[in-house]
């Protein structure tokens, strides 16, 4: 079991993944892990780096954030080039990363109903991948 988990949430959408963040310490209370680092940072974007550093420190680490769609495709390029680089960190490190990102394309009523259920199931996947 993974014990120490790292956790990445990006910023853009402060509110919504602070809410996030709080489902991942209670469910991470229930399943008897500890939360032993928070980043923020900008956006989706940065959150593949900033797991870069945090996991050679830590059993595991999970990633929150929402990617919504826009008028164009970036964020759906965006998105997958994330999601990319988040499954060959874990690969790189031998590390499991629970992948809370809402989206790419969520509108905004997708959102709030995803916003528990993503971040629970990213806590409770570093657990379940071991």
């Amino acid at each position: 079991m993974s014990n120490n988990v790292a956790v990445v949430c990006g910023s853009f959408h402060r509110e919504e993944v602070t809410r996030m963040l709080n489902y991942v310490n209670e469910e991470a209370g229930l399943l008897g892990l500890t939360i032993g680092e928070v980043v923020w940072v900008p956006g989706s974007m940065e959150v593949p780096l900033a797991l870069s550093r945090l996991l050679p420190h830590h059993d595991a680490a999970v990633c929150l954030g929402i990617i919504e769609r826009g008028e164009t495709q970036h964020g759906l390029a965006m998105g997958q080039a994330v999601i990319k680089t988040v499954i060959e960190l874990q690969l790189q490190h031998d590390k499991p990363i629970g992948l809370g990102i809402i989206g790419p394309g969520a509108e905004h009523h997708h959102i709030e109903p995803r916003l528990e259920p993503h971040a629970r199931a990213a806590i409770r996947a570093v657990v379940e991948h071991r």
